[in-house]
């Protein structure tokens, strides 16, 4: 059985920084945002703290954690998941998915 792109796991880590502001966090998040590896970024200069969701399998969390280094980054908690997991969580109405199958 071959796995779906909704059954595809993939990797988020929630982060701290120690080197941030507004413009750089815009910066750095514009720049990763442009890796098709990356799925999801969200990087908040003003609380200092954000996430990065990637493809472990093309995009290792060394090379994440690389990419941004120059903001000090912290790990604060990683988590697996797959893609419905993620797309789930991003919509409005959380748990409208489980629901649907319902």
């Amino acid at each position: 059985m071959t796995e779906t792109v909704l059954e595809k796991a993939i990797l988020r880590i929630d982060l701290k920084f120690g080197n941030i502001n507004p413009q750089t966090a815009q910066i750095k998040q514009y720049e990763l945002e442009k890796d098709m590896r990356v799925w999801r970024i969200f990087l908040n200069g003003y609380a200092k703290n954000g996430f990065v969701v990637f493809d472990e399998e093309a995009l290792s969390k060394d090379e994440v954690l690389n990419a941004l280094k120059d903001l000090a980054p912290e790990i604060k908690s990683m988590r697996r998941l797959t893609v419905a997991d993620l797309v789930e969580e991003s919509m409005s109405w959380n748990g409208i998915l489980g629901k649907m199958k319902s």
